[in-house]
């Protein structure tokens, strides 16, 4: 929060002005919202200042990414006020269900219903993985789905996209996102990509099987010096040559999968071990970053 902002206390909540502040409107704005939407404080008691809470602040931060992406103020507090009621969180069977069913209209629609409801990180702790996790023991008890892995691996990915759409050329901190030379496993990569939009931080994808020389070419063509994160799913794919090269440009590295799990890394390397820790190490910009 800037100085000046801080609230009066963790467990009264946040003046308007605070919020203001952190959510960069005006606090005339926050009031109307209020007014004409039902979006603000949902502790309001007779006679007292209203303060928001940290869940009242969450809705405001989701109302204002879609009204960035060209929705409605109206269109954007309808749907914070009505999302929760679409969703179950972590109903991974449900989706199982659907995907062995080849039902991608209905697996489409439980992602989206959870992105909208939860976000970017518990869609993908709560409701994907444990999903694939599901698929792969029905695989080693002899049943036959590798085609429902890959069904529902290009589902998430289509729905991720349309959840959190490409940006612009980034304006401030960045980070470039690559499958190591030889891997082909992005899905990793995408719901990154999608969590680093939704805490505004701007992604040059670049996918799968990205050679050295290509990461040394994208880092060459920015004064930035981004962040990049270098997915291995396997160890063969685990090339610290890349990892060097990276490094050797400026930029902050941070590594993600199993495939670097026996691999001896460059001191300048962070191994990355679940989304939300991804998230939170990229989306505070080091000395380094842009």
């Amino acid at each position: 929060m800037p100085a000046g902002s801080a609230p009066i206390s963790d467990a009264a909540g946040y003046t308007v002005r605070a919020v203001a502040e952190r959510i960069g409107v005006p606090t005339a704005t926050l009031r109307s919202w209020t007014r004409r939407y039902g979006i603000g404080p949902t502790d309001h008691q007779p006679g007292k200042h209203r303060l928001y809470s940290a869940s009242d602040i969450a809705d405001l931060e989701q109302m204002m990414s879609r009204i960035r992406a060209g929705v409605s103020p109206a269109g954007a507090a309808a749907w914070v006020t009505g999302r929760h009621a679409t969703a179950t969180r972590g109903d991974w069977p449900s989706l199982v269900t659907a995907a062995f069913a080849l039902d991608t209209r209905e697996v489409s629609a439980l992602l989206t219903a959870h992105l909208d409801a939860f976000g970017v990180v518990e869609t993908w702790d709560l409701l994907c993985r444990p999903a694939f996790a599901a698929i792969v023991t029905r695989q080693l008890g002899g049943e036959g789905c590798v085609d429902i892995e890959h069904l529902l691996s290009w589902s998430i990915t289509a729905v991720l996209h349309s959840y959190t759409r490409p940006a612009g050329p980034p304006a401030g901190h960045a980070a470039i996102l690559a499958c190591t030379s030889g891997e082909t496993h992005t899905l990793p990569l995408e719901a990154l990509r999608a969590a680093l939009a939704e805490r505004g931080v701007n992604t040059w994808m670049l996918g799968a099987d990205v050679p050295t020389s290509a990461l040394a070419d994208t880092l060459a063509r920015t004064r930035r010096r981004p962040d990049v994160a270098l997915w291995s799913q396997q160890e063969s794919t685990a090339l610290t040559s890349a990892v060097s090269t990276c490094v050797n440009a400026g930029a902050r590295v941070f590594v993600g999968g199993p495939g670097w799990d026996t691999i001896i890394l460059p001191d300048a390397a962070i191994a990355i071990t679940t989304l939300a820790d991804a998230v939170d190490h990229i989306a505070r910009p080091g000395p380094t970053g842009a």
